[in-house]
């Protein structure tokens, strides 16, 4: 223990020099320095990001320096049965939508995350060109999971999860997941790829691959589970 503690002691007093003598760390590796959507996820994008849930201010700064179209959306009464607060309709990014949609702040912020260093990056590295559209099937629903009568409340229900069914390329094709995923070649490992890239940016990615009722689009989520199948 005592080696523990001299250890610790030594990293502040050598934290406590480097902050009296003007040495600052980048901000993309401070711990405490705001996310900037722009500059690539590291080792440290995993600890910001679950902060933003309980931040909104903080969130907000993230979002600003974002990629996305977006405006604030009016609170909900919290008398509605899934109230929305912090919520933003997303109107495009780097890419158009098939139609805007709502989403929490932390949910935006991910998405933006998503877009630039995961899809886009993808797209070029297997496709050699670029997303054009994102089609999806929407976000907010007020209701459980599966739509049960009984039983807790999707992340649908406060706007804090995306169902994404399909991309449209800078040269007209589109890639459909009921169609493509299964279908093998490029634009299935284009699809695995994104999947992977996704469970960088959200906690929950749920695809095909998990179950029936995922079979035709990804759902991606900023619940407090952590989970990429």
């Amino acid at each position: 223990m005592k080696p523990v503690l001299a250890l610790l002691a030594g990293l502040l007093l050598l934290a406590g020099l480097a902050w009296h003598y003007g040495w600052r760390l980048p901000g993309a590796w401070n711990p405490w320095a705001p996310l900037d959507v722009r500059q690539p996820p590291n080792l440290l994008t995993p600890y910001k990001l679950p902060r933003l849930r309980d931040d909104p201010a903080l969130c907000r700064q993230a979002l600003g320096t974002s990629q996305l179209r977006y405006r604030a959306q009016a609170d909900s009464p919290t008398s509605a049965n899934c109230p929305l607060q912090n919520a933003w309709r997303i109107e495009g990014g780097q890419a158009r939508l098939s139609s805007s949609f709502l989403a929490s702040c932390p949910l935006a912020v991910a998405y933006a995350l998503f877009e630039a260093h995961g899809l886009q990056p993808v797209a070029q590295r297997v496709l050699g060109q670029p997303v054009t559209q994102v089609d999806h099937l929407g976000s907010f629903a007020c209701r459980n999971v599966y739509h049960r009568k009984q039983g807790r409340l999707s992340q649908h229900a406060t706007a804090n999860a995306l169902d994404i069914s399909g991309f449209r390329l800078q040269d007209g094709q589109r890639i459909v997941l009921a169609r493509d995923w299964q279908a093998g070649g490029q634009k299935a490992e284009f699809l695995r790829q994104v999947q992977q890239a996704a469970c960088e940016s959200f906690s929950t990615v749920l695809g095909p691959g998990y179950n029936a009722a995922h079979h035709n689009h990804f759902h991606l989520d900023m619940g407090r589970w952590q989970v990429c199948r």
